[in-house]
């Protein structure tokens, strides 16, 4: 039986199935009710202590979740109710579960999509300690197993040893959660939206994360064919590696720049910097996690990338925070965080935070080729304004003596009002096109939905309108244009993207060698 679903991640992965949704092992109640609260105690200390290790091998975005729930078994204020049942005579799993249960049920009621999304993370914290509560008899993995369920955790993701192959298949999921993206950077096969899926299945599966499917008991005939083209991926995949250190260039002899999307500097660490072109896409909300950053640790941060790309462009995107990703102490909760205060709206109106994240740009710009990049630009006024504030800071330095360079400023288009009007930026340095929130703005499709996920595609002609008419605009107006959202990475839509005109995409550092073998093969 084969189910349909939605690549997330490409790749092929044969293995035995491994039902995410499982109970866990049973607990084995203790004999007082001081046992019972010190072996939640002992529950919670060992999910830190997996938490807190996992943190270790993890950057960017996964490195922020993990210690967000760190915070959060470290609060109190969640555990309290639990020992309290404790107390009442409850057992440890029962009180942890109900608590939890009880947090959850108030988050997924709430009206604000913030609180809705942090449900995930309190059932993936509560989970966490009900399998520490019960893990001397937990369930083993097996190698190259493939994980299906309704979701899987990060933290899931993060602690499965991958090298021995498997891959995910989710009923729900999406292309553009965390767990998708960590599974493209780690090359893991990984398909969502398999609506279909349902019941328990046990045995071999086969997981084509290619075009997007899994079978299950498969046929002979349909395990020789998976194997036939599990082979040609790989084959391509290898042959796309010849390309990695040679520049992009088409059959015609057109030259395309590659470079790579990064969320933390220790990215760099695992780049070649002669395999690509610079850094399309520097985010900097990995700065903004527990605490706002002062203006050291950012100018440190965007220092060591600067030195690492040498004279190669280096651009970093001011704070995006907003939308799904929320910052204590500078985000405000709203019904709507998509379409409110996000991005450099809600720069220029916290300019007092603004400014320290512009004054450490202005120092490391003498230490390489930095430009600077606003999100989230609706109106040239916006622009303005940013603008305004970097020569403000930039005066302030030069009356200080502090070593600085005033970068170039451009701006994401993002928004469908920019790309529907763009004359109105003429002065800007360059155009981003961030083609993910581009996309679903102009499908009115949300890109974490995998329910509507079919709408979200950078191929419908409304989207590459707009592409092609920003691309033909700065060629006219001599204003570079480069993309750096997903589809910049994708093999299936790379040949679209030239044919709009584009000569400048940022992939995934992972992308990079099968982005470079898709140009090579694009005629124009």
């Amino acid at each position: 039986m084969r189910i349909e679903g939605i690549p997330a991640s490409p790749g092929y992965a044969e293995g035995p199935l491994f039902d995410l949704n499982q109970p866990p092992a049973s607990y084995k109640a203790k004999a007082s009710a001081a046992e019972e609260k010190a072996a939640l105690e002992a529950a919670i200390g060992k999910a830190v202590a997996r938490l807190a290790a996992l943190v270790e091998t993890a950057d960017g975005d996964a490195a922020g979740i993990l210690e967000f729930h760190i915070a959060m078994l470290e609060d109190d204020a969640l555990s309290g109710p639990a020992f309290a049942s404790i107390g009442s005579g409850q057992p440890a799993d029962v009180a942890w579960r109900a608590a939890l249960d009880s947090e959850i049920a108030g988050y997924e009621a709430s009206d604000q999509d913030y609180f809705r999304a942090r449900a995930a993370d309190l059932r993936d914290i509560r989970d966490q300690v009900v399998r520490a509560l019960s893990e001397d008899s937990e369930v083993a993995l097996p190698q190259g197993a493939i994980l299906y369920g309704e979701d899987i955790a990060p933290t899931r993701f993060l602690e499965t040893d991958w090298s021995k192959g498997g891959g995910i298949a989710l009923k729900r999921g999406s292309t553009a959660s965390h767990v998708a993206m960590l599974a493209r950077s780690r090359g893991v096969p990984m398909v969502v939206g398999l609506s279909a899926l349902a019941g328990t299945f046990t045995g071999l599966a086969l997981l084509d994360a290619e075009r997007g499917g899994i079978i299950f008991s498969p046929s002979p005939a349909e395990v020789e064919a998976f194997r036939q083209s599990a082979s040609s991926f790989a084959d391509r995949q290898g042959a796309a590696r010849t390309f990695l250190t040679e520049p992009a260039v088409t059959k015609a002899g057109t030259a395309v720049r590659v470079q790579v999307n990064i969320a933390y500097p220790s990215d760099v660490d695992g780049i070649d910097i002669a395999t690509c072109d610079g850094v399309g896409l520097m985010r900097t909300e990995f700065l903004f996690g527990k605490a706002l950053p002062d203006e050291e640790t950012q100018y440190q941060a965007y220092r060591k990338v600067l030195e690492w790309a040498g004279d190669k462009p280096v651009t970093i995107r001011t704070v995006d925070a907003g939308g799904d990703k929320p910052v204590p102490g500078f985000t405000v909760e709203e019904t709507n965080p998509f379409l409110g205060l996000r991005g450099i709206r809600l720069s220029l109106a916290r300019r007092e935070i603004f400014r320290v994240q512009i004054r450490a740009l202005l120092r490391a710009a003498v230490h390489g080729n930095l430009k600077v990049m606003f999100p989230m630009i609706a109106t040239p006024d916006e622009y303005s304004q940013a603008a305004a504030l970097f020569a403000q800071e930039q005066a302030i330095l030069a009356a200080q003596g502090v070593a600085h360079k005033l970068p170039p400023l451009g701006i994401m288009v993002e928004v469908p009002s920019v790309a529907l009007a763009p004359e109105g930026f003429s002065d800007v340095a360059f155009f981003s096109i961030g083609s993910n929130d581009l996309t679903q703005y102009v499908m009115a499709a949300a890109r974490d939905n995998a329910a509507v996920a079919h709408l979200n595609s950078v191929h419908h002609p409304a989207v590459l309108r707009l592409i092609t008419a920003v691309a033909a605009f700065g060629r006219d107006k001599r204003i570079p244009v480069s993309l750096c959202g997903d589809a910049g990475g994708d093999p299936a839509a790379i040949p679209t993207l030239l044919e709009a005109g584009l000569r400048d995409l940022s992939v995934a550092p992972a992308q990079l060698a099968m982005a470079k073998a898709a140009i090579a093969g694009v005629p124009v």
